[in-house]
Order: structure tokens, then sequence, then C-alpha cells
């Protein structure tokens, strides 16, 4: 028996294509959200056409900050402790859990406690900096050493798991990612999306240690003031963005920065369209680096540091917040020719799905 044990949109995406894999070879599986992102999953689901899942640990809006991730923690540790027969109602399964966020590790704690076997997509991903990303190098590092089965998106990752004396690694060979976006280019065309005549950028800015702040905000926005004007820039309003900069009295000074246009958060399809049509995105997201690694979509990452390989040194600059990063990356733009996304090849859906079929043999 297959468990699969997400709870935010990111971990949807990606493991998407590991859900439709088990159900188009007849798996057994049971999907179990944690509910850390309830209300932006839905259209995921959507996108994907897949069903939602069996059991919610927790009922209610989205979790966008540390006081209601403690609440809705010890919620869904009590519910899925009262609830542990009807969770895992097999003993001998193994559950997925996803990359590096709080659902992660509580799910991976959740299982071993119920006495399941662990699986870890997207293990062996690493920053060495415990700050940076923090707390998602932690929670990988502590995950990493919970899973029995470690799925590794390339050598690289392997290689920093190798020490680990227990469980097992298997090198998937690449992101799920690679996986979500096939199904995503085969259908995006069709959409019907405002998309600026002119040439323009995407931007998008999420992440805690970005937003915590003010003076970590006040850097973000210092920085898009270098770039404003000399492209149109759509920047995605994720709403913690929204209400920090509302908070910290720095929404309107955005908004009249020229060329700055706000735009409501899009389902994954019609941002994955909007990606696509843009010459450049500016973010601070883990997925997006991956993303426009795999659409050769020139990036600048907005982070002191990354765990992922994708992209550095070709069309991804890291920034580490310095503005003549952000103005070499500007300058480049000018002269990069537009490219087509890179081939996809093979699928580590797959590949998870068939240590997977281990575990649903009867």
């Amino acid at each position: 028996m297959i468990y699969v044990l997400l709870g935010t949109k990111a971990q949807l995406i990606k493991m998407a294509p590991v859900i439709m894999e088990l159900r188009n070879r007849g798996l057994e599986y049971k999907f179990i959200s944690t509910g850390q992102h309830k209300e932006t999953t839905d259209d995921i689901l959507a996108n994907f056409q897949i069903p939602g899942p069996e059991m919610v640990l927790h009922q209610g809006r989205d979790i966008v900050s540390i006081r209601q991730m403690l609440a809705w923690g010890i919620k869904v540790v009590a519910r899925a402790f009262r609830s542990r027969q009807a969770l895992f109602p097999k003993n001998d399964g193994l559950v997925l859990v996803h990359g590096d966020t709080a659902s992660t590790l509580l799910g991976a704690l959740i299982a071993k406690l119920a006495g399941q076997k662990v699986g870890h997509v997207e293990a062996g991903l690493r920053s060495y900096n415990y700050f940076h990303p923090f707390p998602e190098e932690l929670i990988r590092i502590a995950v990493g050493r919970l899973a029995d089965i470690r799925f590794c998106p390339g050598q690289w990752a392997v290689q920093n798991v190798s020490g680990y004396r227990l469980g097992r690694n298997v090198d998937i060979g690449a992101n799920t990612l690679q996986d979500s976006l096939r199904i995503i280019l085969s259908r995006h065309s069709s959409l019907d999306l405002p998309i600026p005549d002119e040439e323009f950028g995407v931007v998008s800015i999420h992440r805690f240690e970005n937003i915590k702040d003010k003076r970590s905000l006040l850097r973000i926005v210092e920085l898009i003031e270098l770039i404003a004007g000399q492209f149109s820039l759509l920047f995605i309003l994720h709403k913690p963005t929204e209400r920090k900069l509302r908070q910290f009295g720095l929404f309107d000074r955005l908004s009249a920065l020229p060329g700055v246009e706000f735009r409501h958060r899009y389902d994954y399809l019609r941002f994955m369209r909007l990606v696509m049509a843009a010459k450049f995105v500016i973010s601070d997201g883990g997925s997006n680096q991956e993303e426009c690694f795999y659409l050769d979509k020139p990036l600048l990452l907005l982070r002191a540091a990354t765990e992922r390989q994708e992209g550095l040194g070709k069309n991804c600059v890291l920034s580490e917040y310095a503005p003549v990063k952000v103005k070499e990356f500007m300058e480049s733009l000018r002269e990069r020719q537009p490219t087509m996304p890179n081939e996809l090849l093979g699928s580590p859906s797959a590949r998870i799905v068939d240590v997977c079929e281990e575990y649903c043999v009867e």
C-alpha cells in the first residue's frame, strides 16, 4: 500500500505526476493532506485532473504565519494520532513525503510513529548553510535521516546522502517537476490569459526570509527598483507577501514604480503560461529555479543561497542580494536570444513508482 502524504501546493504540483503514474498502473494508494495549503490546492487538482485527498488532517484556511503553523502542527499530529487506524489501515506500507516543508517533517514523523516505511521524494538537496534556506535545510537533513528510501533527483543529490548508514538511495535522474512541466506544456496553449504585447518579466516573491521583517522586504523592493522601467514587470501577489508589503508601508512604493503591474496568483497552468511568454523571471522560489532551467528561461534568484543546482552558471543568476549582480543580469538580457525549452528526457515519476510497486505486492 502506498500513502502519499502532502500539504502544500508546490508539493502537489511535483507529486501529481507520481499520483497519475500510480493510477495508470492500477496500484493501490491513499492520498492524505495535512491541509497546510488547503485553499490553493483545489485548482492544482483540476489542472492535473486527479482526485482530491481521501483524508484531510486539517480543515481551514492556508497556513501563512508562524503562529498559525504552530497551532496547525499540533492539530495535525493530534488528528493523526486519533485517526491512526483509519490513516494507515495497512502496517506494511510506504509513505511518500516530499521536499522540505513542515508537512514533510510532520508526515515523516507520523509515518514512523505508525510503523510505516518512509520514502522521501526530492531527497539529497543541500545548500550546506543551515540558515539559507531556513528551516528547509534542517528539515531535509532530518527527513533524510528518518527515510527508509531517499528518492534523489540526480547523482549530486545521491552523493549528499551517501554517508547515511540506514536506508536506501535511489537516483531518479531528475526532479519530478520535469514530468509536471511535460504535462502542463501539453495543455497550456489553449488558455485565455492577458499577455502584454511588450517584453516583460514575471516577479514572484514569497519566501519567509524575504518577507519576515521590514528590513528584508525593503531589500527586495530596492532591488526591484533597480530593474523597474527597463521592462514591464508582472508582480504576482502571494497573500503573505501582499500582507507584509502593506504592513511595512511598502505596497504603495512598489506600485508606484514604472512598469510594475500587480497580478493576483494564478493557477499553475496559467502561471506557467505567463512564464513561457516572459522574457525573464525574478523569483525566490526553488521550484521556479527548476522550472526556468527546464524552460531555459533567464532567472534572477533573489536568495543568499540555494540547495538546487539546476541552472546555476547557465540561465540562473544567484543574486546573493548584490545590486551589481542584479545589474549584470539585466545587462545580459539585452543580448540573449529567445530559446526553446530543454528536451525533457525520461520520467522521474515512473522511476519512483517502479520502487513503489515493491510495496504493492499482495
